[in-house]
């Protein structure tokens, strides 16, 4: 996919703070999503909410033919009661929260030599087994490409060296992230909404 435009970015994060805002507030489903753009091509993402600089909590689904602004609503719903790390996203919690988007390249097949930290995501699967770590986890632990794919072996519940075994399947992707602080005004600009 390529890069999204900045009126795109923006389309989605709406559709995602809407899509958790109606599913916490209203425990109801978001209404009608935009179609325009790169907004209607297949695609996969993950969102991520933050509190206070925390994590608190993260969900996606993988590149698909599931239309990418779909994909971004049904995760924000999700995520404000699926992730099981964390307890179920409150009313009082919203306003605090801070998004983040990731919108993930397509799966491609990639060799441990060939893993470049905070470029590529990985999924690592064998038989029922997978985990997904993004891009972003290996920048943020300062891992290089080994110790990144041993977290995602054990992310998928795996011995840590399972990347070995001949029936590991190690999967690389990049990830489009983007977040909320990004485009909110910049309160040192000098601007004045005043006449």
């Amino acid at each position: 996919m390529a890069s999204l435009a900045d009126s795109e970015k923006k389309a989605l994060l709406e559709v995602a703070r809407c899509a958790l805002v109606a599913t916490v507030r209203h425990h109801q489903r978001n209404g009608d999503l935009p179609r325009e753009g790169a907004l209607s091509c297949p695609g996969g993402a993950f969102v991520t909410l933050f509190l206070s600089n925390r994590l608190r909590g993260c969900i996606g689904r993988l590149p698909s033919k599931t239309p990418l602004v779909d994909v971004v609503a049904r995760c924000a719903e999700a995520v404000s009661s699926e992730d099981p790390r964390f307890a179920r996203v409150v009313p009082e919690e919203l306003e605090g929260i801070e998004i983040e988007l990731s919108v993930l390249s397509p799966l491609s097949d990639v060799r441990p030599d060939q893993i470049e930290p905070g470029k590529h995501g990985l999924l690592v699967s064998n038989g029922a087994r997978c985990g997904v770590l993004l891009p972003q986890v290996a920048t943020q632990f300062h891992w290089n490409g080994i110790r990144f794919l041993e977290a995602t072996c054990e992310k998928a519940g795996l011995a840590k060296d399972a990347w070995k075994a001949r029936q590991t399947r190690v999967q690389a992707f990049t990830a489009e992230v983007f977040s909320e602080a990004e485009f909110r005004p910049d309160p040192g600009s000098g601007y004045s909404s005043s006449t």
